[in-house]
């Protein structure tokens, strides 16, 4: 069995990561335009003002606001047959609350998705990817506040309508499941979620579990108003799920492993089953923890279900057992497997995990799942004669393709396409560096901003490019010999 001849292949970047030209054509300043470079041991800086001694490196990017037309061409020689990309809200509304958009701002957009679309590639835009307008945490207090959910309706509406009949596809938010009102966060991920920091809260576990509702509330109002706008647009949101395992076979675990691995779970079902789980209700009460909601929001749950999931994946982790606590910590929860290999910066690689999330997706919801972001950041070591020589990549990624193909042949889960994470090197959004690389194509840029930024071709490039032309028949490495950088 094959994938379908119309199966979307390409990759995923974000406004933030990539556009640079931060103040340029009116842009206001967003939340990540305040977050300084950090490293795997050294978390980002989240400054109230800039402070020109500091590096922040959103303010330049990879230059894509200027190279973009270069980058679309190096995406087209690939064969790339979609891109998901962000519009940067404060690019359109420069403080998020202006009755009038900016119109330079809604012109750069128009470009880009124009010489994607002159160039066959569907265009696949992300409303919300961790790029609030500043303003709007200063003298809203960010999601915490219903207004917000009015300004985020009223952009949406003006890049909707304005990009009506271009974009078919559509995602409200990004990864924002990944806010957990039980467990501690840190300051950068709720910042780039939320748009405030955890240590700032008076009441975190109250205030995240009311951030949480109001984004999955907005969500489901912005999937409404796009269909109402035009019946044909697919609106989806993207979750970073990832599976969390059973310690061991012994029932008490594997009963925490069910509940730790479904937590993330309750924003999907209020989008999907159309209303806001009684479950997570009853559970918040046992927190004391009383949401704050409306009557009407109970239709706006029931008129504003996915048309699809988009499923972001990286990595897995195993459930602490009730018994042993002394395992390392993993990323998102759960401690780490001993049984995988691990990334540079500690991440467990786990290819059938992805079979696993989507199945277990496809089978709760059975919606069409778009794989919208994954992939291996590593360090890539630049040869004098300009050649990148990354056979771990594609290594990692021909794994991870191989199990979307059987699930899609094997187990029947419907798939729309597989969008990796990033195909061009850009800004880490967790530690503000360069030097954790994703792209098939470099850029000439180190951790503190400084290089040519020109484009060279990975040996992934040519990899990549002969596996969207076999239709995703073609995956073994270009050269035989695999290399490990971890």
């Amino acid at each position: 069995m094959e994938l379908a001849s119309d199966f979307l292949w390409g990759g995923s970047i974000a406004a933030h990561q990539c556009e640079g030209s931060w103040q340029v054509g009116n842009k206001g300043p967003g939340i990540m335009d305040l977050v300084t470079k950090g490293s795997r041991d050294c978390e980002r800086q989240i400054t109230s003002e800039i402070q020109p001694e500091l590096n922040y490196p959103s303010h330049e990017g990879i230059d894509f606001y200027n190279q973009y037309e270069t980058d679309i061409q190096l995406f087209k020689e690939m064969g790339f047959t979609a891109l998901r990309l962000s519009i940067d809200w404060a690019r359109i509304f420069p403080n998020g609350d202006e009755e009038v958009p900016n119109r330079k701002g809604l012109a750069f957009y128009e470009k880009v998705i124009d010489t994607l679309l002159a160039n066959g590639i569907e265009p696949i835009v992300t409303l919300y990817h961790f790029e609030m307008p500043k303003y709007l945490v200063d003298h809203y207090g960010a999601w915490g506040n219903r207004r917000v959910i009015d300004l985020y309706l009223h952009y949406c509406e003006t890049v909707m309508r304005f990009f009506n009949g271009k974009v078919h596809y559509w995602v409200t938010f990004n990864e924002m499941n990944h806010l957990d009102p039980k467990s501690e966060q840190s300051d950068i991920f709720t910042y780039m979620i939320a748009g405030v920091k955890y240590s700032d809260m008076a009441l975190p576990v109250q205030e995240l579990a009311q951030i949480g509702y109001n984004m999955t509330l907005a969500s489901v109002k912005a999937v409404a108003l796009g269909h109402e706008l035009n019946p044909k647009n697919r609106i989806g949101c993207v979750f970073g799920f990832n599976p969390i395992y059973a310690y061991d076979c012994r029932p008490e675990n594997i009963l925490k492993a069910f509940l730790e691995n479904d937590r993330d779970y309750y924003q999907s079902d209020a989008m999907c089953f159309g209303n806001f789980p009684k479950y997570k209700i009853k559970e918040y009460e046992t927190w004391n923890i009383q949401l704050k909601r409306e009557i009407a929001d109970e239709a706006a749950f029931a008129n504003g279900k996915l048309d699809f999931i988009g499923l972001n994946y990286y990595l897995s982790s195993v459930s602490k057992s009730e018994f042993e606590r002394k395992e390392t910590e993993s990323l998102f929860g759960g401690v780490q497997n001993p049984y995988l290999e691990q990334s540079k910066w500690g991440w467990g690689i786990d290819p059938m995990g992805i079979r696993y999330v989507m199945n277990y997706l496809y089978r709760r919801y059975q919606l069409p799942i778009l794989i919208t972001e994954n992939g291996l950041g590593a360090v890539d070591c630049l040869e004098a004669d300009g050649s990148i020589h990354d056979e771990y990549r594609m290594s990692y990624l021909a794994k991870h393709i191989e199990q979307v193909k059987k699930a899609v042949t094997e187990d029947y889960v419907e798939c729309l396409g597989y969008l990796s994470w990033a195909p061009i090197d850009l800004i880490s959004a967790s530690t503000g560096e360069m030097s954790k690389r994703y792209g098939f194509i470099y850029v000439d840029l180190d951790d503190w901003g400084k290089g040519s930024f020109k484009r060279l071709k990975k040996d992934s490039f040519y990899w990549y490019q002969r596996v969207i032309a076999s239709n995703g028949e073609i995956l073994d490495p270009l050269v035989k010999k695999v290399t490990l950088p971890y």
